[in-house]
């Protein structure tokens, strides 16, 4: 069952970039509002840097990064801060909150870019690669989280 609420997603492409491509470079960020449940997707060929760059994201960095890397294939990867730096709650507690969101974060690209995925149905078979950054050895890591087709809400 979907957790995504369409109704509190905003999504926006920026000038340069189609729903429909390139798929590289393509990134997405995403931010959001825990007061309000409101979910901010810009899609764009850099990361946003203005959407994360206020003092309330600096701070609790729950700002979710990813972009298409395409070498043999194409894969999904996907940016978690975990620790480091000024940020809020300790790296274990921030790490499951990050696993327990993270397909609704996943369902959210998927959604968010749906034209691209029409447009290029085989990376609905990509391999999505989740990277989460920490200071403590044990919290960084890179995991395989399946494929986007696996978090299509439609």
């Amino acid at each position: 069952m979907s957790q995504l609420n369409i109704q509190k997603l905003h999504l926006k492409f920026s000038e340069d970039i189609t729903p429909e491509g390139p798929v590289t470079p393509r990134a997405y960020t995403l931010t959001h509002s825990d007061s309000t449940g409101e979910m901010y997707l810009t899609i764009s060929p850099r990361h946003d840097k203005h959407q994360i760059s206020g003092w309330y994201t600096r701070l609790m960095r729950d700002e979710v990064l990813a972009e298409w890397q395409s070498e043999d294939k194409p894969e999904l990867h996907v940016h978690c801060h975990v620790s480091g730096g000024i940020v809020f709650g300790s790296a274990r507690w921030r790490d499951s909150i990050l696993r327990r969101h993270l397909p609704l974060v996943l369902e959210t690209f998927r959604y968010g870019d749906r034209a691209l995925f029409e447009a290029f149905p085989e990376l609905n078979r990509a391999s999505v690669k989740v990277h989460f950054h920490a200071t403590q050895e044990r919290y960084d890591r890179i995991e395989d989280w399946g494929k986007p087709g696996d978090y299509c809400i439609y």
